[in-house]
């Protein structure tokens, strides 16, 4: 798979979460790519790795959109 078509991938997810009332709460960035927290309520949490350098360029507008 090309890098584009994981980014896309990554993109897809981080925008469903958010269409379902997710928010990022935690964000861990390690060699690999970054863990991102999303959550809902205090119970309902979801993490997603993502790899590529696009992704994780579009949470960080996400995250700046969010704390606005």
């Amino acid at each position: 798979m090309s890098d584009y078509q994981h980014y896309l991938q990554e993109r897809d997810r981080i925008d469903y979460l958010y269409q379902k009332g997710y928010k990022i709460s935690n964000i861990q960035e390690n060699l690999e790519g970054a863990l991102v927290e999303f959550q809902k309520a205090e119970e309902e949490k979801e993490i997603l790795h993502i790899l590529t350098a696009e992704g994780r360029k579009y949470f960080s507008v996400k995250v700046i959109q969010q704390n606005q």
